[in-house]
């Protein structure tokens, strides 16, 4: 009566952690650094944009989403990445990323590779989208590790030939959630190659690609585009939630290769969901907008400087290159965060959740992750509650 292909998806993250926390008291005052939902301000004037467009939500979106939205967001593209991309075919709006990042393998991933099923690649810890996208068009996962021996990122290039050869996508999140690493130009130089030696797409997660201590991480298109890769070669996912402290909005976009982005379109005009007119309207103008962003990366910044004068002097601990998470070592990540919660009132995310046991075992085991998005006084006092309770004072 009911489909088998789902019945090894372990139970989502968050429910976990409420079964694995809630029957206890907390230890102090709830502290809340277990979902990266940002709690920066927004831009004062999305509420006049969404008021002034009220009155569309009386008409049904366009499919392809918005002209003005389109062109924002290609003006955008070309102004961070130095990329040209044509705003009416290389480009669509989303309902946030996670909507894209499955349903480009609906849209994309063909049925056979080399004759036989194919490999999707994922990065292990991982968004959990990636796996359940990966089971629903019946390709085979393969979590690849990503350690500190692998710069917090996956090494696909070290998978045995017959892997890569079936392999028909690689997700590829940077900066990485939850270790925040950065792919840097060589990393995406050897995976494009890799892609074009074997005849795979890499579908690059970019969401937290304007969060950064220093210089601006490079993105997959533009490394690509340098290279003169097949135009098809590279999808990008980015989205207004953690760059512009705007989850609620549900708005992203996919940008890449006229024929993929084709076949997203068609798929979403079968089964997908448009962004309501308003949603666009606001959206037009954020991505047109970088004081807000400036002003948001200051705000992290100040975080990660407490982050990296409280844990410093931690064994293990490495300071994130971008992103808003602290990937933090361990001995074993329920355990610290339970003890976390019954001691300090501080609710974190064990690694474990984010990660699959593989035959080198699971490499979120002996990790938390916390999340940096309050405001800066909760922010430090639930780093210092972490350091105090986990690692002494």
């Amino acid at each position: 009566m009911f489909p088998e292909r789902f019945s090894n998806l372990p139970p989502y993250a968050f429910p976990r952690l409420r079964a694995l926390l809630d029957a206890h008291a907390p230890g102090g005052t709830v502290t809340h650094m277990s979902i990266g939902e940002p709690k920066h301000p927004f831009p004062e004037w999305v509420g006049e944009v969404l008021a002034a467009n009220v009155h569309e939500f009386a008409k049904y979106p366009a499919n392809d989403g918005t002209p003005e939205l389109q062109q924002a967001i290609s003006d955008w593209i070309a102004r961070r990445y130095g990329v040209t991309v044509d705003p009416a075919s290389q480009v669509m709006p989303l309902n946030g990323t996670r909507e894209g990042l499955y349903n480009v393998a609906m849209a994309l991933c063909p049925e056979t590779k080399a004759g036989r099923q194919p490999t999707v690649l994922i990065p292990n810890p991982f968004y959990q989208v990636y796996a359940v996208a990966t089971v629903s068009v019946g390709a085979e996962p393969v979590f690849v590790n990503a350690t500190k021996d692998t710069g917090q990122l996956p090494d696909y290039a070290s998978l045995p030939e017959d892997v890569l050869d079936r392999c028909a996508m690689v997700y590829v999140c940077s900066p990485a959630n939850p270790q925040g690493a950065v792919a840097d130009r060589a990393y995406w130089k050897t995976l494009i190659a890799l892609a074009e030696k074997h005849d795979f797409r890499i579908l690059a997660d970019e969401c937290y690609s304007e969060i950064y201590r220093d210089a601006p991480p490079p993105g997959a298109l533009e490394v690509a585009t340098e290279m003169g890769a097949d135009p098809e070669r590279v999808l990008i996912f980015h989205s207004l939630s953690k760059r512009s402290n705007l989850p609620g909005l549900r708005s992203g976009f996919v940008a890449g290769g006229a024929e993929s982005l084709r076949r997203i379109r068609q798929l979403r005009a079968y089964a997908g969901a448009p962004l309501p007119l308003p949603i666009q309207r606001v959206s037009e103008k954020v991505w047109a907008d970088e004081a807000h962003v400036e002003e948001n990366r200051a705000l992290y910044r100040a975080k990660f400087a407490i982050a990296d004068r409280l844990f410093g002097d931690v064994p293990g601990y490495e300071p994130p290159q971008a992103g808003f998470f602290l990937w933090l070592p361990v001995e074993d990540g329920e355990a610290a965060a339970l003890k976390l919660w019954k001691d300090t009132g501080v609710r974190v995310l064990p690694g474990a959740y984010l990660s699959r046991d593989t035959t080198t075992g699971n490499p979120g085991k002996g990790y938390i992750r916390a999340a940096l998005v309050a405001p800066e006084k909760e922010t430090e006092q639930g780093l210092a509650s972490i350091r105090d309770c986990l690692y002494g004072r």
